[in-house]
């Protein structure tokens, strides 16, 4: 693939030839195929076969379709499969329920999803002015939270919320706004230590199969940021080409929190917002480096909430204004 010139983004599509798969769904049937083993199917294996996986041909048999019907959906010369079509082909690739309900998505065989709330106040035109978020009970929610790190972002990984433990968690650059497989991207490719950049690296391959389960094709911020990570990253390339599309839920990843350095916490996402904007966490089992560090960030923001109070209290009393308030009203200051 040529190099993406300025203005240009690279194709979300590759490692797939463009002029053989011209759709997400032809894209993604492509990639099953090609991890299918002959041998677990009972074709013969040899020096013959000059494709990864199974051959089209094989996966129409398998599946109960014509070659010629199958052939034509890779190519995207037809996109709209029946459900019948769709569960054989599932069954054929052995997805699982996260696979299965992606597949049925680029089909068109499953509702388009709802658009984020609006957040009081804004555009209700759908204008640029119509600021889209999570709730204001949401984020209240989170900022008073004070003992587990926690963020919210939307199905583009764009951070929405943060309370203050999870902004002491994140990556430097993690503020609302921001992209947190971005950053993430940026921190696995800085990572010199072979066994952490890996840790880094399942980050990342996680994190992309949810932005590809959870974004619409052809959204331009899909678009945008595919493109943008496309460039700036191998690993990125990589697990994007893949084409695993699933929620995050649950799982282990590094973080470096000093002075403990490297620590690996559990983290838990749950989908809020009528599925539109996700809630992660971060925790430790007790006895854990995590836990330890979870404490150690709890302490260290209680210290640096009361150094910001006893630093605002000190700037009213210096005011002069009110100190002669309180000399002409004979109150004692604390």
């Amino acid at each position: 693939m040529a190099a993406a010139g300025p203005g240009t983004l690279p194709s979300r599509r590759e490692g797939v030839a463009v002029d053989d798969v011209t759709t997400d769904l032809g894209a993604y049937l492509r990639a099953r195929r090609d991890r299918l083993r002959p041998e677990d199917h009972g074709f013969e294996t040899g020096r013959g076969r000059r494709v990864r996986g199974l051959r089209r041909q094989e996966v129409a048999q398998l599946a109960g379709i014509s070659a010629d019907y199958y052939l034509r959906l890779e190519q995207g010369k037809d996109r709209r499969p029946s459900a019948q079509v769709l569960a054989s082909l599932a069954r054929t690739f052995g997805l699982d329920a996260d696979g299965r309900e992606h597949l049925f998505r680029l089909a068109g065989q499953v509702g388009p999803r709802p658009h984020p709330p609006v957040s009081p106040g804004a555009g209700t035109d759908g204008g640029p002015e119509a600021v889209r978020g999570p709730s204001v009970d949401l984020a209240s929610m989170l900022s008073s939270w004070s003992t587990i790190p926690a963020y919210v972002v939307d199905r583009h990984h764009d951070l929405v919320a943060v309370n203050d433990l999870g902004r002491m968690l994140l990556p430097a650059r993690c503020e609302p706004g921001s992209n947190v497989l971005e950053e993430v991207v940026r921190r696995a490719a800085r990572e010199t230590d072979e066994r952490h950049r890996a840790a880094w690296e399942r980050t990342v391959a996680d994190m992309t199969a949810a932005l590809r389960f959870h974004a619409d094709p052809g959204e331009p911020r899909l678009d945008e940021l595919v493109g943008i990570l496309s460039q700036r990253s191998q690993t990125f390339r990589r697990v994007w080409a893949d084409h695993e599309a699933r929620p995050l839920r649950e799982g282990w990843a590094p973080v470096e929190v000093e002075p403990f350095g490297s620590v690996t916490f559990r983290w838990q996402t749950l989908a809020v917002s009528g599925g539109e904007h996700f809630l992660s966490s971060f925790s430790g089992p007790p006895g854990s480096a995590a836990a330890a560090a979870v404490e150690y960030l709890r302490a260290r923001h209680q210290v640096e909430v009361r150094l910001r109070e006893d630093a605002i209290l000190d700037a009213w009393r210096s005011v002069p204004s009110w100190s002669g308030e309180t000399e002409s009203s004979n109150v004692s200051v604390p």
